[in-house]
């Protein structure tokens, strides 16, 4: 967390103040702080369960999200998020039944990402994919890796599977993902069968909870 902090900063891009509270701090928060827990905000690291992160894995921190079923939070129907892609670090193959996201290329290097539509045995169709770069629309092979460098963006749709990785040489990459509102626990299919919330085995004490830890309101 202390290198994608230092990222962010470097490019000049601050988080809310939910994002540097420690787990002290955390002590003193009730329940006006329940849409962070509820909606899952804040910090996220995975390796996708492959218990190699360097390779598979992906930091997140989510600004702002909705949820599907748990009112109040029911009318925000939107999420946003800051994704950080290391060079060769695979997100992987996966795609989504209810939500849509924009990923947009906020700073650093160039995003590699890959596009197959969904089969009907839910694998990787070999049809052509029709994707809207920018607002422009495209119709690529299936497989095709657009790269995307910054200030550029792709739309996902639902049921499109999607993975991503900074190209090697251009450095770590900021992303951007502006989307419906995000369930990480139900609307995540992949297409080999990966962790979403693995277990992390601590190697130093840490310094902030991840957004799946956080206590309850005392």
């Amino acid at each position: 967390m202390v290198r994608a902090k230092n990222l962010l900063h470097a490019n000049s891009i601050t988080l809310p103040p939910f994002g540097y509270w420690t787990l002290e701090d955390w002590l003193t928060k009730g329940h006006e702080c329940d849409e962070i827990r509820d909606c899952m905000l804040g910090w996220d690291l995975t390796d996708f369960g492959s218990g190699d992160f360097d390779t598979i894995g992906l930091t997140i921190f989510t600004l702002r999200n909705g949820h599907h079923t748990l009112r109040p939070y029911t009318n925000k129907t939107y999420c946003e998020k800051l994704l950080i892609s290391e060079e060769n670090q695979v997100t992987p193959m996966h795609y989504h039944v209810l939500k849509q996201e924009d990923i947009i290329n906020r700073a650093g290097g160039t995003i590699v990402i890959e596009l197959h539509n969904r089969s009907g045995n839910d694998g990787l169709a070999d049809t052509d994919v029709t994707v809207s770069l920018d607002g422009v629309k495209q119709t690529v092979p299936a497989g095709t890796q657009l790269m995307l460098t910054p200030g550029e963006s792709i739309t996902i749709p639902p049921f499109l599977y999607h993975r991503f990785w900074a190209t090697e040489g251009s450095g770590p990459v900021i992303l951007g993902e502006v989307s419906r509102v995000n369930d990480d626990l139900s609307d995540n299919y992949f297409l080999k069968k990966s962790g979403r919330f693995p277990e992390i085995d601590e190697d130093c004490s840490p310094i902030h909870y991840l957004c799946n830890e956080y206590p309850t309101a005392g």
